[in-house]
């Protein structure tokens, strides 16, 4: 189904199902096949993902606390709540652009239920999820069906590289976000 079906495929593992990195595999199988429509695929599948977490975050955020108690360990819940205190953003960027095992729905539903603003919960989900299919869809095409053999024996340097891309993109928003604070508040003065 193209790319729709990757969208499909992104959308439910994001929400109610759970597919291990098969849209990894899509997005890399697609885009060796064509890689003119690489982007395309790598949006598709990111946009779809990335509306299945704003579904999984809006019902976490109404009453996902239960929810939570289930998929987690206690421990997990206090580990995740502090990291959230501290590091609102990282805490869901990072897991987003990490392939499995990371738990990413504990984050997505942690996100809801700590009650984490829209707008930085959609920041760090548009950022993880752009950078690791992209990050795909580019190895894929560069390497072609040689990168499954590239990323399996890079596996932790190519997820350290995708969790850099994150960090520096969080320092540009930051950055952006403080520049934009101080021309208001000389522009008010």
């Amino acid at each position: 189904y193209g790319s729709w079906g990757l969208f499909a495929a992104a959308f439910l593992d994001s929400s109610f199902l759970t597919f291990p990195i098969l849209n990894d595999l899509f997005v890399f199988w697609l885009s060796v096949r064509r890689p003119e429509r690489m982007l395309f695929y790598a949006t598709m599948t990111a946009l779809g993902s990335i509306l299945g977490c704003l579904l999984i975050y809006l019902l976490a955020k109404k009453g996902g606390e239960a929810v939570l108690r289930r998929k987690a360990r206690p421990e997990q819940v206090e580990r995740i709540a502090r990291w959230y205190e501290r590091y609102k953003f990282l805490t869901i960027a990072i897991p987003a652009v990490l392939p499995p095992p990371a738990p990413f729905k504990v984050f997505i539903i942690s996100a809801g239920v700590f009650q984490v603003r829209l707008r930085h919960f959609l920041t760090a989900v548009v950022l993880g999820r752009g950078v690791r299919y992209y990050l795909v869809g580019f190895l894929a095409v560069r390497y072609g069906e040689q990168g499954i053999t590239f990323v399996s024996q890079n596996f932790l340097q190519v997820s350290l590289l995708a969790a850099v891309l994150v960090g520096v993109g969080f320092l540009l928003l930051r950055l952006a976000s403080r520049a934009r604070t101080a021309r208001s508040q000389q522009s008010s003065s």
